[in-house]
Formats: structure tokens, C-alpha cells, sequence
């Protein structure tokens, strides 16, 4: 095998380290795009360790850092660094794949644990005085004004004292506005159980990538070290 055919193949698996890492880049990226902008975190605290922004940081975190491992390996063509990518990168599927299961299930049995937290949120907006618990109300706010609800179950949840972020008008300067007749169970819910779904529909996604750069990668790597074109 000449020279430059060589020189293409560790090309090549060293651009397929790369796409690696920029899956894990963008799953970061996306994670804290997710962080920033939700307005429901406060308000459903019960499963937040696998709240998906966090999940998506702390896997794609993992990604990167593994993946900038096989990358160096790559362009040092240390066998040693490879060779570790490569069981730490098939171990990281697997783990993925169980994450996936996870969001996939939690996904169902998010009813267990939605109501609950919501009426308990509602019950601190409702206690506290106005310079106390804001992240609450300023969730609980956005929530009704965003999904156009009102309450848990419905306006009766207020018991007299709702909110204006409830109202139907905008602006809503009237003495006895009109409200919002839905609760905001379901629809969070719903918005919740999507969020997982598509979550773990993702983390198999970059399973998936991943395995395809792997099962290119490692036959590459085993037939140029058995043929001595490198990686020492």
C-alpha cells in the first residue's frame, strides 16, 4: 500500500473521531440552549437529575472529552490513546442506550409525579408574599401564559386569588377578567413527556453515529496496525 493511501485512511479515521466530537460539541450545546431558555424547572423538581437539559450537558460533556481523546490519538498516532477511545467510546454506547431506555419509560410514568409537584408549587405562589419564592411564580407565570391555562386542574385551584398571567386578554386591565378554563396538568405533561421522547430519540441518534464511526474506525485501525503503516 503506498503512501498516500495511507495517509488518506488515517485521514479518514481521524475525521470520524472528529464527527464524533462535534456530536458531543452540539448535544452540549443543545443542552444549555434547553437550560437557558426552560421556564418549568422550578416547578417539577421530583426527577431532576434526569431533567433533560442536564442529561444532555453530562452526556455530551462525556462525548466531548472522549472523543478529543481518540482525536489526539489520531493525530499522534498513538495506538495506546486509540485503543482507549475506542473501549471507552463503545462503553459510552452502551451507557447511551440505557439513558435512552430510561427517557423512553419515564416518558409514560410522568403522571406519577406531575401532579403532585404542581400543586405543590401552586400552593407556595399562593402562600408567599411578593418578594418570596419568584423563581416559582416566575415559572408558574410563564407556564399559564404560554400553554394559555390556568391552575392545576382549572381556576378553582387559585381559590379567589388567581393571577393575571391566567387573564385571556392582553392587555388584561379589566375588574373581573375572563380566564383561562383549562388547567395546566395535561398540557405540561404532555410538553414534559415530548421533551423526553425526543430527548431519548436524540441520545440514539448519537448512538447510532457513533457506532457507525466505530465499526469504520476500528477495522481500519487493526488492519494498518497488523500492517505496520503506523499507530505505535
Amino acid at each position: 500500500m503506498n503512501r498516500s493511501c495511507v495517509n488518506c485512511l488515517k485521514s479518514l479515521v481521524l475525521s470520524l473521531n472528529f464527527l464524533c466530537w462535534l456530536c458531543g460539541a452540539f448535544v452540549v450545546a443543545f443542552g444549555e440552549f434547553q437550560m437557558i431558555h426552560s421556564k418549568f424547572a422550578s416547578l417539577v423538581t421530583s426527577f431532576w437529575p434526569i431533567y433533560p437539559a442536564n442529561t444532555l450537558v453530562v452526556t455530551g460533556t462525556i462525548v466531548t472529552c472522549v472523543c478529543y481523546l481518540g482525536i489526539l490519538g489520531g493525530m499522534k498516532e498513538n495506538r495506546c490513546m486509540l485503543i482507549s477511545f475506542f473501549v471507552l467510546l463503545f462503553v459510552l454506547m452502551l451507557v447511551e442506550l440505557a439513558m435512552a431506555c430510561v427517557f423512553l419509560v419515564y416518558s409514560r410514568k410522568i403522571d406519577a409525579y406531575f401532579e403532585g409537584d404542581l400543586m405543590r408549587s401552586l400552593d407556595i405562589y399562593r402562600q408567599s408574599s411578593s418578594e418570596n419564592n419568584t423563581d416559582i411564580k416566575k415559572d408558574f407565570d410563564a407556564v399559564q401564559h404560554l400553554f394559555r391555562c390556568c391552575g392545576v386542574h382549572g381556576e378553582a385551584d387559585w381559590k379567589g386569588d388567581t393571577p393575571i398571567s391566567c387573564c385571556t386578554e392582553d392587555p388584561c386591565n379589566t375588574i373581573d377578567p375572563p380566564n383561562w378554563p383549562e388547567g395546566c396538568l395535561v398540557k405540561l405533561r404532555d410538553w414534559f413527556a415530548g421533551n423526553y421522547v425526543s430527548t431519548g430519540a436524540g441520545v440514539v441518534t448519537l448512538c447510532i453515529i457513533q457506532f457507525i464511526c466505530l465499526s469504520i474506525s476500528v477495522p481500519l485501525f487493526c488492519h494498518m496496525s497488523r500492517s505496520g503503516l503506523g499507530y505505535k
